[in-house]
């Protein structure tokens, strides 16, 4: 069935008469006694429901006009068959300005699907929830609960959305995030700038379906003395671990030891700092620490695709993620520079320190001021476990069996052949290279911990993965960019794989001048 007709309804009412009778109403009502002597208040809340209704009239009359216009048109399916029965039908959309009837042209074909040409050129989504309330649930729900989510939508828009319906709308939305990634390109900065990658993991308390295998069977298999908290030693086996990673540009950043030692105690030094930019940060719960670190080397890669970059890698010391790096580089071939996070090596020190010393006092900081003057001066972390040893020694009647346990640890993770190579803080500092894992730590904080960690949620699986995915968008700065990016994917998969050849028929034409064809 060729293009023949535009539908004509003569005893329709003229466009946005409505919308118009509407405004005619609240105008006269603003002027009338009653809300001239009404409070601000009153007003405010008066014009802003009437203002909310005259835009869903407004919008409703818009999709009622083009209904009206909705021209008949052949249309085939993508599994080739044309569907010849026309008729009218209707749906309900659910928008930011309340419900909203759409009228439209549906195509049939008895044992086939049906076909609204006209949803497909207006990109409307399969469900009765617009991308308006989509995208209000996307970005709230990356900052708020789900029941907020569900008060605010109300509140804001009318939208009357159930909890699980707006945990499936976030699930919904953040499904593109991986090829968004992937598809993305970014200017190539100076060679001279720094191409930082770091990693770290976050605990998330998860529902006991949405634990890994071997933590669901602890879970299942411990006996708790009592039943209403833990006692000590005991664990609750009831997190997963996140990965978080994080890509950024940094400049190099010379400093001497002292400038380290005054920024350690907030001094003007530390407002120098070059700041990170073009910084992404993102966590997976779903995936494997191995896959994020991956895909951060992935990130890295697309920013640097000719490897002409000095790229550094900051970790805390874990050995695993540290197999993990080594392989991604030597996958990759590219050369990185591994530097252990001085604060954690800072953190070892101190225990070490209240283990010699008993307590914190000034004698355990000057202590630990030299350990880490050695450090930043060359020293190896060898030298500093034999120095903390020897001090061990000197104090081994005033240390318990504690003490004794914090000193091995605080000299097994400083000294470790594995470790130790990334305690080469002289040289890093020499080279301008940064030497803590700070913003992998503010990202598992505000990505992960102040979002994920309220007290009595419990996650699934899939539902933790999306709001980390919508929240890691909104703290890159890429939502926007990313929710361009997810409408068209969504017509691609609602609507043009549907049709033959993803070609969606026209229904609106464009109304234009007619040119004669001279031969």
């Amino acid at each position: 069935m060729s293009q023949a007709y535009a539908r004509s309804l003569p005893d329709a009412p003229a466009p946005f008469a409505r919308a118009k009778q509407h405004a005619e109403a609240t105008e006269q009502q603003l002027v009338g006694s009653e809300m001239i002597n009404a409070s601000h208040a009153e007003v405010e809340a008066y014009a802003s429901d009437r203002g909310r209704e005259w835009a869903r009239l407004m919008l409703e009359d818009h999709l009622a006009l083009r209904a009206e216009r909705e021209a008949r048109v052949q249309v085939a399916g993508a599994d080739g068959v044309e569907r010849t029965r026309v008729r009218d039908t209707r749906r309900h959309l659910e928008t930011v300005v309340g419900n909203v009837a759409v009228p439209r042209l549906g195509y049939q074909k008895p044992g086939y699907e049906d076909l609204h040409p006209l949803d497909a050129q207006m990109n409307l989504p399969r469900d009765s929830f617009s991308y308006g309330v989509r995208r209000f649930v996307a970005k709230e729900s990356a900052t708020s609960s789900f029941d907020e989510v569900v008060a605010r939508l109300l509140d804001y828009t009318g939208a009357a959305v159930a909890k699980r319906q707006v945990e499936q709308l976030a699930v919904r939305a953040a499904q593109d995030f991986d090829a968004f990634y992937e598809g993305r390109r970014l200017e190539c900065e100076p060679t001279g700038a720094l191409l930082v990658i770091s990693t770290d993991g976050k605990g998330i308390v998860m529902r006991r379906e949405g634990l890994r295998e071997a933590t669901r069977r602890r879970a299942e298999q411990c006996a708790h003395k009592v039943e209403t908290r833990l006692t000590p030693g005991e664990k609750r086996d009831r997190k997963r671990m996140a990965q978080v990673a994080t890509v950024y540009t940094v400049d190099p950043w010379i400093r001497t030891m002292a400038d380290v030692l005054h920024t350690l105690r907030d001094d003007e030094t530390e407002r120098q700092r070059p700041k990170p930019r073009d910084k992404r940060v993102w966590a997976s719960v779903a995936r494997s620490a191995r896959a994020v670190i991956r895909d951060a080397f992935d990130e890295a890669l697309r920013r640097d695709p000719n490897k002409q970059r000095r790229w550094v890698v900051l970790v805390d010391g874990d050995l695993s993620q540290l197999a993990a790096v080594k392989k991604e580089a030597k996958r990759l071939g590219v050369k990185v520079t591994i530097i252990g996070d001085l604060v954690h090596v800072l953190e070892y020190l101190w225990k070490a320190a209240r283990a010699i010393f008993g307590q914190t006092c000034a004698e355990a900081e000057e202590w630990v001021g030299n350990r880490l003057l050695g450090l930043l001066t060359g020293r190896t972390g060898g030298e500093t476990a034999r120095t903390i040893r020897w001090w061990a020694e000197q104090r081994a009647a005033t240390i318990d069996a504690a003490g004794r346990k914090a000193i091995t640890r605080s000299c097994k993770y400083i000294a470790s052949r594995k470790r130790t190579r990334l305690l080469r803080y002289a040289d890093a500092l020499r080279d301008g290279l940064p030497i803590s894992t700070g913003v992998i730590e503010g990202a598992c904080r505000y990505l992960v911990k102040d979002r994920m960690d309220r007290t009595g949620a419990r996650w699934s699986i899939v539902g933790a993965e999306a709001v980390l995915r919508l929240r890691a968008l909104r703290t890159s700065g890429d939502f926007d960019d990313y929710w361009s990016f997810h409408l068209g994917r969504e017509k691609e998969r609602n609507h043009a794989k549907r049709y033959v050849d993803g070609a969606i028929p026209n229904a609106l034409p464009v109304r234009g001048r007619h040119l004669r064809s001279i031969k």
